[in-house]
């Protein structure tokens, strides 16, 4: 579900961006004045694009809950879902990047959606999406937590954490 609402506000986002239309005047300069301005934004740029892809830390997690064997080792299906997942994430973020700086060049919000305005029922449905995208990715983010604080409950079958605090399936 979290991924569906990823890849749908994302292409509202290129999408409403390409219905809007280059604006008049938009200017590719850098925003900075001075050099160390533009090497602090160039620093500031790189950490955005890592904290994109900051879905490394949980797939340790991931990889101790699958089967492994020196026969079947689970890192090959770790190494293919991770690639995947890297290339879905590119697929959504990688349009909504380059139409929004070539459509409003340095003119772009960090946000894209307060650089479109209108139609704001379009606006709205993809904060939306956000909303549910940041819930889902709560759930992943947070069962490490969940299982630890599961495991160091004194009984767990009359107590189980996860049923309170996140939904399962």
């Amino acid at each position: 579900m979290a991924v569906i609402a990823s890849c749908s506000y994302s292409t509202i986002a290129w999408g409403a961006t390409l219905n809007k239309g280059v604006q008049p005047d938009v200017d590719y300069s850098y925003k900075a004045s001075t050099k160390t301005g533009a090497v602090f934004d160039f620093f500031s740029a790189l950490g955005d694009i890592a904290f994109a892809y900051a879905g490394h830390n949980v797939i340790l997690e991931i990889q101790a809950t699958i089967p492994s064997t020196p026969e079947k080792p689970s890192k090959k299906p770790m190494w293919r879902g991770a690639f995947l997942a890297y290339v879905v994430v590119a697929i959504c973020y990688f349009p909504v990047a380059l139409i929004g700086y070539w459509f409003f060049g340095n003119s772009v919000e960090d946000n894209i959606l307060i650089s479109l305005e209108k139609p704001a029922w379009l606006i709205a449905t993809a904060n939306m999406f956000v909303v549910i995208h940041v819930i889902g990715s709560y759930q992943v983010r947070f069962t490490s937590f969940f299982s630890l604080v599961n495991s160091g409950s004194v009984d767990s079958s009359a107590y189980c954490m996860h049923t309170y605090i996140y939904i399962d399936k």
